[in-house]
């Protein structure tokens, strides 16, 4: 069942900008998060996304707190950092939604900037330690996607499918994308 409440009062803008860094340092002090680094303002994005891998949830936050959840599935149940193209693991970090766009097979999507500069940073260190063979490549393309339409089963059965992809169902697909600008900040954690 979808956990799906939102709310619609949202301040004056010019107001939501001013509070914004304090609503999010207060955010951040009480999950224990060493570091939320989840607006820009100049995005003009006022969401910002947790997806959480061990509870199958992502988590939509705007300037008034929790705004909507949504159960999801990834590419694998292990919640350990993806370490290279083709393990099938969803990587965990800081990332920004850099595209909205539409895929054939899947509808609507929200590709992230993976990797990015955390990403490539933890990748090389991996290989200069031996933990990576020196022709592993880091991969790319991670995106918040629907299911198929006919797949929607697989969000509720927790059945991982993707490549490392986050994926929703297809039709909480379409009420995540209706809102979310691109620019949104999302931190995925184990």
């Amino acid at each position: 069942m979808v956990k799906n409440i939102r709310r619609f009062n949202f301040l004056i803008i010019s107001t939501a900008v001013f509070s914004l860094s304090s609503i999010l340092m207060s955010f951040s002090n009480k999950t224990g998060f060493q570091e939320i680094k989840v607006i820009n303002p100049v995005s003009d994005s006022f969401y910002y996304i947790i997806i959480d891998k061990s509870d199958f949830e992502l988590k939509v936050y705007d300037q008034d707190g929790w705004f909507a959840t949504y159960p999801v599935v990834f590419g694998s149940k292990d919640t350990a950092d993806k370490m290279r193209e083709g393990d099938k693991r969803t990587p965990n970090g800081n990332f920004t939604i850099i595209l909205k766009k539409i895929n054939p097979k899947w509808g609507m999507e929200l590709l992230l900037d993976y990797p990015n500069e955390e990403s490539i940073r933890k990748f090389n260190l991996r290989k200069a330690k031996g933990l990576l063979s020196a022709h592993a490549r880091i991969g790319n393309g991670i995106a918040i996607h629907g299911t198929r339409p006919q797949e929607e089963w697989t969000v509720d059965e927790e059945y991982n499918w993707t490549d490392g992809c986050i994926s929703l169902k297809y039709t909480e697909m379409k009420d995540l994308y209706s809102y979310i600008p691109q620019g949104t900040k999302v931190t995925i954690q184990p």
